[in-house]
């Protein structure tokens, strides 16, 4: 065979490689038996071999990567990648579609209705019609680089499909989600049992797992396969006008789109299509814990606009939490970073959504004698959305007349310390500073990626540190040399080399960072920022007395006196010196002034509680930018306290004692004019 013969050949080899691809893996009808298709690659790769300079990028041999990588780099994403607002009823369906109607101003709104994949987010991009890039969701902003692991999945085309007058835009970002078929799923874990290895919960992790390999060659080896759900805004202006017609064209140039997913006219209808799917979701080939429905015009997504985390064109609806019944084994108290003591059950294991449950938390002793929970008793266990397990309640017809309530400790399970229960307080706690449990997560928060951000100062090289004596508190992290970290488990001459060079890069963390990391009560990011920019240095905020704190606009009493006891510990003091001396002493920067003249000029407000859709940091960013003040506790100068689930006794309390207004997560938003 001449060198054009052969090229000839190659390329004819590969286009019906991508064909067949792109029958069995996007149209799940394959024309060709695996015997066959197999024969075609061994010919294209014994050409590509005679003639290397005929290989080309997107030739089917070259889908797995090169070497290990020692780390991902991240992408920036040209357009935010934001996740969706969670609803769980009726209502809020209702009320979403209800809010559109009013904000478009038309009765009739299209919804275009998709699963949620229980997978994870992938966004991947195409230039010139061929593979580019492909990156994680991330932050929102960025995301991991991932491209080499992608080019690995044999059902993404690494040229686009351009067949009967198709045209890919010139420029493509497309987003959707990376999953693991159920199938594939138990084969997976079958194939990993029988060779000794740890097998994966559930198909989530697999696939997510599988995503974040170093070494592409082991993702090629998985059976990931892609569903497209979004044309990004980046690709404008070559975007359809309509999210199903983003769809079609995805498909039309050979990307996956789910086959699970219509054009819906009303409200009716997409409840109704809720209540259908959830019934069939064990049927599906993938996992699925909701539906996802958008508005159908891409023009009325711009005119509803984004809140600060989500779009208010979309939501996911999710379904039903699932719930089993088990029996709790033991009960043993956990100790936090604060000392709280918190009761933690075993379960004999139950599967619940593909997750096997084996552990949960009891929160506090009052939840356990609410609960009427003892060792032994039968529960049902849900996984609230899915995802964090939860007792719901006892089956009382299965408790044992001799059965006893359980009760936490008087003495610490870690260092023996008396555990005290401060009045007006729900959380019991250890009294030794010295406690061993509480250092290791103090260690972990310190090296938090919100606090100083020390990568590589894991659990378990945290539980060796504080073991073997090595660290006996943060500064202490410090003064580790290289030798010494090589001889932990799961550590070596390069790695331990790595970590000593992440601790001594984290020197160089602000001050807001620095005040969150230290782990002092009632101080979480949005505080430490206040402080930061009040105080502009360690030893200015520990010298301030109780007055000059109260000053500070988000400091009430509660925090005040939490500030001022963690400065008055002697302990504490020596610690901000040895910091001093490791060269950690950074200074702040003044407050970012707030907007004049916008909806909440002089009011101040205080977030508790879990709103649906956004963190209390992302609420409080809010509040400044429309020129208000958040706090974080409820005085007689509050004007607002902004309730969302699960909301803090303390503050509820505070507000009908002084009489402050106290909204939902609905009136917040309107008052933002959202």
């Amino acid at each position: 065979m001449t060198k054009t013969e052969a090229a000839h050949r190659a390329d004819d080899l590969r286009r019906q490689i991508e064909h067949h691809n792109y029958r069995y893996h996007v149209l799940d009808d394959p024309e060709v038996a695996d015997a066959e298709y197999d024969a075609l690659m061994v010919e294209l790769r014994a050409i590509e071999a005679q003639f290397p300079d005929l290989v080309t990028p997107e030739s089917p041999t070259q889908r797995v990567g090169g070497q290990p990588r020692e780390g991902f780099a991240t992408l920036r994403h040209e357009m935010p990648m934001r996740s969706l607002l969670s609803i769980f009823g009726e209502d809020e369906i209702t009320r979403f579609y209800e809010t559109c109607q009013e904000e478009l101003g038309r009765t009739e709104i299209p919804l275009v209705a998709e699963p949620k994949y229980d997978g994870t987010s992938i966004e991947i991009v195409y230039d010139g019609g061929r593979f580019a890039s492909a990156s994680t969701r991330g932050d929102g902003a960025t995301g991991e680089d991932v491209t080499a692991n992608v080019r690995t999945i044999k059902g993404l085309p690494l040229r686009l499909r351009q067949e009967g007058g198709t045209k890919a835009p010139e420029h493509l970002v497309v987003r959707g989600e990376v999953l693991i078929f159920k199938k594939d799923f138990l084969r997976l874990n079958a194939e990993a049992e029988e060779a000794g290895q740890k097998v994966f919960a559930n198909p989530r992790n697999a696939a997510a797992g599988s995503l974040r390999q170093l070494d592409p060659k082991i993702t090629a080896a998985r059976p990931l396969r892609i569903f497209f759900w979004e044309i990004s805004p980046a690709t404008r202006p070559s975007r359809p006008e309509t999210q199903w017609e983003c769809l079609q064209l995805v498909k039309s140039l050979g990307l996956a789109t789910c086959p699970v997913s219509e054009v819906l006219g009303s409200l009716g209808d997409a409840i109704r299509w809720h209540h259908d799917l959830e019934k069939r979701r064990d049927d599906l080939d993938f996992e699925i814990d909701g539906c996802v429905f958008k508005v159908n015009s891409l023009a009325d997504h711009e005119r509803l606009g984004m809140r600060s985390a989500n779009p208010r064109w979309a939501v996911a609806y999710k379904f039903t939490p699932r719930q089993k019944t088990t029996r709790i084994i033991s009960i043993d108290p956990s100790v936090g970073r604060t000392g709280a003591v918190t009761p933690v059950a075993t379960l004999e294991p139950v599967e619940i959504g593909g997750v096997t449950v084996t552990h949960v938390s009891l929160h506090n002793q009052d939840e356990v004698n609410r609960l009427g929970i003892f060792v032994g008793a039968t529960v049902i266990v849900e996984r609230a959305g899915d995802v964090i397990p939860h007792v719901v309640q006892v089956i009382a017809e299965k408790r044992p007349a001799d059965a006893k309530p359980w009760r936490l400790p008087e003495k610490c399970p870690v260092c023996g310390a008396e555990v005290q229960k401060p009045e007006g307080e729900a959380i019991a706690r250890c009294a030794s500073n010295s406690c061993p449990a509480q250092l290791k997560e103090s260690l972990k928060h310190w090296g938090s990626k919100q606090a100083v951000d020390i990568d590589g100062l894991g659990d378990k090289i945290v539980d060796q540190l504080v073991d073997k004596g090595l660290v006996r508190d943060v500064a202490d992290l410090y003064d580790l040399k290289a030798e010494a970290l090589a001889d932990l488990q799961r550590m070596g001459e390069k790695s331990a080399a790595n970590l000593v060079e992440q601790i001594a890069a984290s020197k160089a963390a602000t001050l807001a960072r620095v005040i969150h990391g230290l782990g002092i009560r009632h101080v979480g990011r949005a505080l430490a920022e206040t402080l930061s920019g009040e105080f502009r240095a360690l030893s200015d905020l520990a010298a301030a007395d109780e007055t000059r704190l109260l000053e500070v606009a988000d400091v009430g009493p509660e925090v005040a006196a939490s500030l001022r006891a963690w400065c008055a510990n002697k302990q504490n003091l020596g610690l901000l010196e040895k910091l001093r001396g490791h060269g950690i002493d950074p200074k702040g920067e003044p407050p970012a002034a707030a907007t004049a003249g916008g909806r909440l000029a002089g009011k101040t407000l205080v977030v508790t509680g879990e709103l649906e859709g956004m963190t209390r940091e992302e609420a409080e960013d809010l509040v400044r930018k429309e020129g208000g003040k958040p706090t974080s506790s409820v005085s007689k100068n509050t004007d607002y306290l902004v309730a969302g689930a699960s909301p803090g006794g303390t503050k509820m309390k505070a507000a009908a004692k002084h009489g402050i207004r106290v909204i939902d997560l609905a009136e917040f938003l309107k008052l933002l004019g959202r």
